[in-house]
Formats: structure tokens, C-alpha cells, sequence
């Protein structure tokens, strides 16, 4: 079984599989010729999720031109998984009874990397039929500056310059580096080639990700604008005829999973094998993840839109209900959750979410912090329903024994998520006046504290995952050694009043003293993590 356009022909030999009904290759044609679509950031959500539901509109009918994806961050994913399988992607679906949904996707019609294909991307841009250029490239790909806030400068890495250089793209009026200029410069190109507006929109798992790529775009622009790069009348363009609408995206979607890379190649797919790109990157030509999806997108697409409203867990509102349904999400139901199991399953050695549903005090945490602490400063979107969405992650989409995915997956870049996924729960309860009687979420940023360490419950060194200021953070705890339990207010001061990490000051909110204890209480040797939560989780 050969996963490419000439091998799905053979349709006897894919029994067990749901193949696209339309005609690809006359998709493709429509594609390159009137691309509606552009998506940048190629990996596993997208083609699980997006790529999913383009296919069901393409079997349909109600689009006949698919996908053009694009990716800035690296070329492997094009170059190594997308072109040797015609652009291809079987997604399996692994259901919570143990049975799984396999579909060979076919809606991505080109693929193109902005390494070697960006004069065809200028192309792309410049077509009157492009709606939209999408994006999920992760909430560092929108940053144009550092913790410290200053713009990234150019850092030389073996002779190449480092793609987050924002300092030479602005002083250049150039789009050599960060993918923020490049779009930045593609927009423009549109309005002198046709003229037509676009909408620029975010579906990164990102509070108000719509903001981010229209405060990158905005700000690189006015630093052109001010060297005299460009005109008044680019600026406006971006101003009036580019949309950016915010969304809530939400499917859990991990790395590919061993066993069904052996399902699948026990069902006779060739060629199937993951690997790692050099940006680390999990990458196969298979993506596994759940059932469950949402994407709740603002309507404001200025130069009309696909019917993506007729796939299945997308729906269209105004940006008021949208950042209520992202709050919901992020702030209550679902990631503080995923947070708070990250941390305490590095430190207590677990290696599945799955399984961490199967621990008392873990699930009792998670539980009681988003019932007792979450809900009763959660918006209702009116769309979804707070309650039903957290009962389907404590007991169905979490619980999952099928669902391959890891606490250490979900703690990589904790530092860049406590500001939303847990400040902007402080600060309500610090609207409320009611901060001093939180008890779980000072108990989740206790465990962050101790993670920092990098010592587990048993009394062994784990690594962390990435974090970009995991090397900052744990210079906070510097003099603070596993063991100690004498760790003063004085001594964590300087990170729980840190707004960047937090989003608010714990220690102004009056958390510092709950906090500091729940850290020594966690931090007195082996085995006091597991003590601490039946203590305060039992």
C-alpha cells in the first residue's frame, strides 16, 4: 500500500479506509490556479483538524480548491513528509473504546516552503481569489521580542542568520527572517498586485491570537513606514482592507504514536515512519488524535470565505463570543487542567495523560480546582457549555487510555501559558476579593516551583521540557536545593512577582505566604509530592 495518488487508485487494498470521493487531481489544478486558502504551519493539527475538514467540504461539494499549505519553519515537513506521498496523510482517530477512524486526506492541492517556493507564495498572495492565510505556527511564531521586551536582534548561527531577526528585517525593509515580515510583505505585495483584502487569521491554541499577528504585522509595518519603505497607502491597507479575526481551537493532537505507526504498517503501508526535524518537530505522514474538536472563528473575512461552517466542531461568531469561548477553554475547562497534570506527572514520573486519570489526588486536583476555583469566575459563550465541555475532559477526552499523549508534551513552554492559563483566574479572583481563599491553583504553582528544580518525587534529576525561560526561572530559584524546606517568602519573591511569567504579582495578590508553604511542603525529600497532594487532593 503506497500512500501516494497513483497507490490510493487501488481502492480494494485500502478496505478499512475512508478515501476522498472527489477528484484530487482536479483539486490540485483548481488549487494552483484560484487558491482560496493558504495555510503556514504544516504539522499535526492542521492536517488532523483543518485538512479533516476541508475534505469533508471537498466530498461534499461545497469547495472544489483545497489547501495550498505552506511552511516557514524549516522545509522537512514539505520536502521530506508531504511531497514523497503527493501531499497525502492518512489520520487516524482513536476513539475511547479502543476503536479507530482511519481517512487518507487529500485537501492540501500544494505544498510550498518559503525556503524555496516564496515567488510562488507571492503568487499565491496575489490572486483575487485568496480569502484567507491562516496559520498555526505556535505562540512564539507571532513574537517579535524577547521577555525583557526588546526586539530579538540578529544572533549568527553557523554563518545563517537566526529567523527570528526582527532588527535586521525592520532596519532592511526586507522579509529575509521572521515569518511576521514575511507576511507583512506578501500583504503588501497584494494590494499593489490586486488590491483585493484578506483576512489574516490565527487558529494557534492562543489567547486573543488574532491581536498577536495583527500587533506583529502593525508593528514591522510602522517601523517600514517610518524608514520610508513605505507609503501611507500600505499602511491603510493594512489597517482597513486586512481582517484578523480572532478563534479558540481545541483537539488534542500528539506526536505520531508507535503503535498506530504499527497498525499501520501491519494494514501494508510503505513508508509510514516518523522522524524529527532539526527543529524538533514529530513528524510523520500519519497524524493520531482524538474525536472531539472545536474552532470557534470571529466572521470577519472581507474577501468572502469557505463554508468551513458545514464541517463537523466549526463554528462562525462575533469576536465577543469567541474570546468568551477561548476563556472558557483556557482559562478554566481545559488547560489549566492539562497544566497542572504536565507538572505534577514529570514530578511524580508519569508518562501518559491517560494515566494520570487513574491518580486519586491528581484527578481530585484537577477536579476541584476547576469546579471550585474555575467555574465560578468562567463566561458561558453561550455556544458551548462550560459544564458539559469540562465533564467531556475529566471523563472522556483525558481518561482516554488510547490517546497517546504525554505530561512532558504539555509542560514544554509552561512559562509562555501560566499568564493566561492561571493569571487570568488570579486576577478575577482578585476582582472578586476572594484570592485569599484559592487554594488549588497556588498548589499548581507551587508544583511549577518545584518542577523547576528538576528533581522528581523519587529523588532523581528529570530534564524539563523546552521553555524559553526555563533557564531564567530557574536562575529565580538559584540557593534553593532539593531538600530545603526553610525556602522564605524573600527567596521566591522575585519570580511570583513576576508579571511576565504569572500575568499578575502573587506576591501584591497576597499568594506568596500559600504558596512558599505548599513549595516546602513539596520540596521536603523524597516522597513529599506525593504527601503534599494527599494531603491538600485526597
Amino acid at each position: 500500500m503506497k500512500l501516494t495518488l497513483d497507490g490510493i487508485k487501488n481502492r480494494e487494498a485500502w478496505k478499512g479506509y475512508k478515501l476522498p470521493s472527489y477528484d484530487i487531481e482536479k483539486m490540485c489544478e483548481t488549487t494552483k490556479q484560484n487558491p482560496v486558502w493558504i495555510h503556514f504551519g504544516s504539522g499535526n493539527i492542521f492536517r488532523a483538524f483543518l485538512c479533516s475538514a476541508a475534505q469533508e467540504l471537498l466530498d461534499n461539494g461545497v469547495m472544489t480548491s483545497g489547501i495550498t499549505a505552506a511552511e516557514s519553519h524549516g522545509t522537512e515537513i514539505i520536502t521530506e513528509c508531504f511531497k514523497p506521498h503527493d501531499n497525502l496523510c492518512v489520520a487516524v482517530t482513536l476513539n475511547g473504546d479502543g476503536s479507530t477512524s482511519k481517512e487518507v486526506v487529500a485537501s492540501v492541492g500544494e505544498a510550498l516552503t518559503t525556503a524555496y517556493d516564496f515567488q510562488r507564495i507571492i503568487e499565491v498572495f496575489s490572486t483575487e481569489s485568496l480569502q484567507m492565510a491562516s496559520f498555526t505556527i505556535t505562540e512564539k511564531g507571532y513574537a517579535l521580542r524577547d521577555a525583557s521586551g526588546k526586539i530579538f536582534p540578529m544572533v549568527e548561527n553557523d554563518k545563517k542568520t537566526d529567523p527570528k531577526d526582527i532588527i535586521s528585517d525592520m532596519s532592511a525593509g526586507k522579509q529575509n527572517h521572521h515569518l511576521m515580515s514575511m507576511i507583512t510583505a506578501l500583504t503588501l505585495k497584494r494590494k499593489s498586485a490586486c488590491g483585493k483584502p484578506i483576512a489574516l487569521v490565527s487558529m494557534d491554541n492562543c489567547s486573543h491570537n488574532g491581536e498577536k499577528i495583527e500587533n506583529a504585522v502593525k508593528e514591522i509595518a510602522g517601523a517600514w513606514a517610518e524608514a520610508g519603505f513605505i507609503t501611507k497607502e500600505d499602511l491603510e491597507f493594512l489597517n482597513t482592507k486586512v481582517s484578523y479575526p480572532w478563534s479558540m481551537i481545541d483537539k488534542i493532537t500528539p506526536r505520531p504514536d508507535k503503535k498506530v505507526e504499527d497498525m499501520l504498517i501491519a494494514d501494508g503501508i510503505d513508508e509510514i515512519k516518523p522522524f524529527v526535524t532539526p527543529n524538533g518537530t514529530y513528524i510523520a505522514a500519519f497524524v493520531n488524535a482524538e474525536r472531539p474538536q472545536y474552532l470557534v472563528i470571529e466572521d470577519d473575512f472581507p474577501n468572502g470565505r469557505p463554508a468551513l461552517q458545514k464541517a463537523r466542531g466549526i463554528i462562525f461568531t462575533d469576536r465577543d463570543t469567541v474570546n468568551k469561548a477561548e476563556r472558557m477553554k483556557v482559562c478554566t475547562c481545559l488547560n489549566p487542567l492539562h497544566t497542572a497534570l504536565a507538572v505534577y506527572g514529570c514530578l511524580l514520573g508519569y508518562t501518559s495523560i491517560s494515566a494520570e486519570m487513574k491518580d486519586n489526588e491528581l484527578v481530585n486536583l484537577v477536579t476541584k480546582m476547576s469546579r471550585t476555583e474555575g467555574m465560578p469566575v468562567v463566561v458561558n459563550p453561550g455556544i458551548l457549555n462550560p459544564e458539559k465541555f469540562l465533564e467531556e475532559c475529566l471523563t472522556e477526552r483525558f481518561p482516554n487510555p488510547f490517546m497517546p499523549d504525554t505530561p512532558q508534551r504539555i509542560a514544554t513552554d509552561t512559562s509562555q501559558k501560566l499568564p493566561i492559563r492561571y493569571g487570568e483566574n488570579f486576577k478575577a479572583h482578585i476582582e472578586k476579593g476572594d484570592a485569599d481563599k484559592l487554594v488549588f491553583m497556588p498548589l499548581v504553582i507551587a508544583g511549577w516551583l518545584r518542577y523547576l528544580l528538576a528533581v522528581d518525587d523519587n529523588g532523581n534529576s528529570f530534564e524539563p521540557s523546552s521553555d524559553p525561560l526555563l533557564t531564567t526561572a530557574q536562575g529565580m530559584l538559584k540557593g534553593i536545593s532539593f531538600g530545603k524546606t526553610d525556602v522564605s517568602e524573600a527567596e521566591l519573591k522575585e519570580i511570583l512577582s513576576n508579571e511576565v511569567i504569572f500575568g499578575t504579582d502573587l506576591v501584591k495578590a497576597g499568594l506568596s505566604t500559600l504558596i512558599t508553604k505548599y513549595f516546602n511542603e513539596l520540596n521536603a525529600g523524597v516522597g513529599a509530592i506525593r504527601k503534599t497532594l494527599e494531603k491538600y487532593c485526597d
